[in-house]
């Protein structure tokens, strides 16, 4: 096949002139005229990077002048994870740090949806809307490790709120309004915030969503609010009468015009935000991570990684539920302006969101792997039909970028340009292996690992593995780890997330292949989180949401690469009777999970089986499943002498050969 015989074949190579004039290039310039540390390649800047891992962050934070209150005592005092201190003794602000960027009639932020047409905000109109946000969340009583909510869409007021919470040292926590009910109250209910930011609505494929009734059921789930700001989108003057001590976005602002704008001081490790990444059970993981440890992690990301500079325009197609949004955010670090896209990326078609990079003059497009396949699918021309100039660099991630999607950009977009397809999550809010500016770009695979981030491919033994695939761990510490969980006082959550099969290393959920030349290749999770457009969803909250359903006993969910460009996600369900699972029940188990975790999340299939196998102890086997499903043998995926019904393997054996029938047709 074209695919396998078309990997690891060279596409791009970065010019010496790109490479010279890259952040990255100064950066390593700037280690041998400070430091006296000469690096010839960048595999060796990584190796330092990540065995000097205290020179290697205090060089970040003193290249790129952090400006601290109060300076650091040492940068690491003991090296271990979980638990790792980051500089204690510094106090700053990440928000001050946005800000010191501001040139006043530059643009910052150009912005568009299905409802708005494109606009623009200037760093001086950012700067004065978010004084007079931060000066009324003071005037409420907000302080310092207070939690403010947001149930918003990716426009250019979430920015706004959410530096004026960075700017007064509270907590920040967004979801999307496309998310269920119910994932959302399982969110924000665990934070208990003083203050929820919310849209009236939404606009998706041409139509409209209006949230009030949702946002007033979820106001009465949270007794700690106590104040709810509506920005209207979906409406100009939405009726907001219903929900309780609701103020209006416009009377926020109008309120504060001459607020005057102090950033305060804050610990290192102070929380900034909090993100959500569901286990397999109980409620979503709230993971906090610092002021400190964002910012460090995100000036090396946008300025070194992604080599973004005040010259740019930088764009990532994602949702406030994602942590993409936050790092879109961090592009203001470098002076670059964002660009937000709010909506349907394929609607009316696939070209949308190419005319919005001609539009903008937008210099680096981030987008998923999915979105490119669908382009291809879609027969869409770029080159063709756009002026895409301007244009630098495009970003993959979400899931592995397929060879056939490397070929498709550079026949199809732009021969010249640097594709770097990146993989990260939400437990460190970045991509730890991904985009380097000095690199080449190999078809079907990441150009290497991030500066500070001890990547490694390890087997079951914990060996590390090379041109083998194995399980991605992180052996080092890195600043945006999470400090901690929220709700979870002695860390128990935390350890078992991450710690529980490699003692004191990261195991972070994804299968990996690092090759011999230092690239990478991601064949997606190794846990039964499911990842559907960015949304990644606990099969906890698929199950809690299909409760409601009487007919439905117990169900199981996993999500199988089919193929290097879709996955595949049946949902097994056991029925009181065989003859219940009509096509009713099946269009009823849809919306409920529709409604109540996320419209990505709905199942490809819905398949009766009698039992479900579970272990003694009676816990499901849902990565045993995933595995079978995926091609490994019964008796190398699950111990049957664990299991309280063995038997029911063979069901999953005889699917996994329809399954293969099914996709090579």
């Amino acid at each position: 096949m074209k695919v396998e015989n078309s990997e690891g074949k060279l596409l791009w190579e970065p010019s010496k002139e790109q490479q010279d004039k890259s952040r990255l290039k100064q950066f390593m310039k700037w280690l041998e005229e400070t430091r006296g540390l000469s690096f010839a390649t960048y595999d060796e800047l990584w190796n330092w990077s990540v065995t000097s891992i205290e020179g290697f962050w205090s060089a970040i934070w003193h290249f790129f002048e952090v400006q601290a209150k109060t300076p650091y005592d040492e940068v690491l005092p003991v090296r271990t994870m979980p638990g790792a201190k980051w500089f204690p003794g510094a106090t700053l602000n990440y928000a001050e740090h946005i800000f010191r960027n501001e040139v006043s009639e530059k643009t910052a932020i150009i912005y568009q949806s299905e409802i708005r047409p494109q606009g623009e905000v200037t760093w001086s109109q950012l700067k004065k809307n978010t004084a007079s946000v931060a000066a009324y969340l003071k005037a409420l009583g907000v302080k310092p490790g207070d939690r403010v909510a947001a149930y918003v869409s990716n426009i250019h007021e979430t920015i706004t709120a959410f530096l004026a919470c960075a700017s007064i040292g509270a907590v920040w926590s967004s979801c999307a309004p496309e998310f269920g009910i119910m994932s959302v109250i399982d969110r924000f209910k665990q934070i208990e915030p003083k203050v929820l930011f919310t849209v009236d609505g939404y606009r998706y494929g041409g139509k409209d969503f209006n949230r009030l009734d949702v946002v007033k059921k979820i106001q009465a789930e949270l007794p700690t609010l106590q104040q709810t700001v509506v920005i209207p989108h979906l409406s100009k003057e939405p009726e907001i009468g219903q929900l309780t001590n609701a103020v209006m976005w416009e009377d926020v602002l109008a309120k504060n015009q001459e607020a005057p704008f102090i950033f305060e001081p804050m610990p290192f490790d102070h929380p900034l935000w909090i993100l959500y990444s569901s286990g397999t059970t109980g409620k979503p993981k709230a993971i906090v991570q610092s002021q400190g440890g964002i910012l460090l992690e995100h000036l090396k990301l946008s300025c070194l990684q992604k080599g973004l500079t005040s010259e740019d325009r930088f764009f990532w197609y994602t949702t406030t539920g994602w942590m993409m949004w936050n790092v879109v955010v961090s592009g203001l670090l470098a002076g670059a302006a964002i660009l937000l896209f709010d909506g349907n990326p394929g609607y009316p078609n696939y070209e949308t969101i190419w005319k919005f990079a001609e539009t903008t003059n937008m210099t680096v497009f981030g987008t998923s792997a999915s979105f490119i396949t669908a382009c291809m699918k879609d027969g869409v021309k770029p080159k063709e039909n756009f002026d895409l100039s301007h244009l630098k660099s495009i970003g993959s991630t979400g899931s592995p970028l397929p060879v056939s999607g490397f070929e498709w950009i550079y026949e199809h977009v732009k021969p010249d340009i640097w594709l770097f397809s990146t993989s990260g999550g939400t437990d460190l809010c970045t991509a730890f292996v991904g985009g380097v500016p000095l690199l080449p770009v190999h078809a079907g695979e990441l150009q290497a690992r991030a500066l500070g981030a001890a990547v490694r491919s390890f087997n079951e033994q914990g060996e590390e593995l090379i041109d083998e695939i194995g399980e991605l761990v992180i052996t080092e510490p890195m600043p945006s780890m999470p400090i901690y969980f929220w709700n979870d006082k002695d860390g128990e959550r935390y350890r078992n997330s991450y710690f529980n099969v490699y003692p004191g290393i990261w195991r972070h959920g994804d299968f990996i292949k690092i090759t011999s030349r230092g690239s990478s290749i991601i064949y997606g999770r190794s846990d039964a989180t499911i990842n559907r457009g960015g949304i990644r969803m606990g099969t906890s909250e698929i199950y809690s949401a299909l409760e409601s359903i009487p007919e439905v006993v117990e169900s199981l969910v996993v999500d199988i690469p089919v193929t290097s460009e879709r996955s595949y996600m049946p949902l097994f369900v056991v029925v009181k009777r065989e003859e219940q699972l009509t096509e009713e029940v099946k269009h009823q188990i849809n919306q409920v999970i529709r409604q109540s975790c996320s419209p990505r999340h709905v199942p490809d299939e819905i398949i009766p089986v009698k039992e479900l196998p579970k272990t003694l102890n009676g816990k499901k086997l849902e990565v045993p499943i995933k595995k079978i499903l995926m091609g490994t043998p019964i008796e190398k995926a699950a111990n049957p002498g664990s299991l309280s019904n063995p038997h029911i393997l063979k069901f999953f054996k005889e699917f996994k050969t329809q399954l293969d029938a099914k996709f090579q047709n």
